[in-house]
């Protein structure tokens, strides 16, 4: 890479990082309705998911739903305290009748929800928003620990850029 292109790419990194109040506002409404997104997923997963090896991974999902609606009320919070209006809107759920499909677009998805807000944890850390910065790290720990579970069910690693602790796998949630 010659020394134009560094600079570019360098530009292109700092722009990224460059965020107002309103564009925050925006960038947490696209995570709440990706939180809807997850919970509509988990509650409709943890229910059609049949057999004995699923068992243990439906549960998990039925708990999974439990912790993105606190997700979800975490960030409307926020979006309220930013003086947004949350969205009432989900991003639209894929289903499928294979167990396996289910499982790969909820691991999909969480390993977006992870990527977003490790990118909003330094938005906010950028306006000043230590609060808010504090409470996604909270939520990615969950995030986490969802994908962690969900690549261990499928017997897959985690994707690289989505893992952020060295902590290794979970235990899995269902044998195979």
């Amino acid at each position: 890479m010659d020394r134009k292109d560094q600079k570019n790419q360098k530009d292109k990194q700092d722009q990224k990082e460059i965020i107002t109040r309103e564009r925050l506002i925006e960038l947490l409404n696209e995570d709440l309705a990706r939180e809807y997104q997850a919970i509509i997923s988990y509650v409709i997963y943890s229910k059609v998911l049949k057999g004995a090896a699923y068992m243990n991974i439906a549960a998990e999902l039925e708990k999974h739903a439990g912790e993105e609606l606190q997700h979800a009320l975490t960030i409307s919070e926020q979006i309220d305290y930013f003086g947004g209006d949350p969205t009432p809107k989900p991003k639209p759920v894929r289903t499928s009748k294979k167990a396996e499909e289910m499982l790969r677009f909820d691991l999909e998805n969480e390993n977006e929800t992870v990527r977003n807000y490790r990118d909003r944890v330094r938005q906010a850390e950028a306006l000043g928003e230590y609060a808010l910065a504090e409470d996604l790290r909270q939520i990615l720990v969950q995030e986490q620990d969802h994908q962690i579970s969900l690549a261990t069910a499928l017997g897959i690693d985690v994707p690289q850029e989505g893992l952020g602790r060295k902590s290794g796998k979970a235990t899995p949630v269902a044998a195979k």
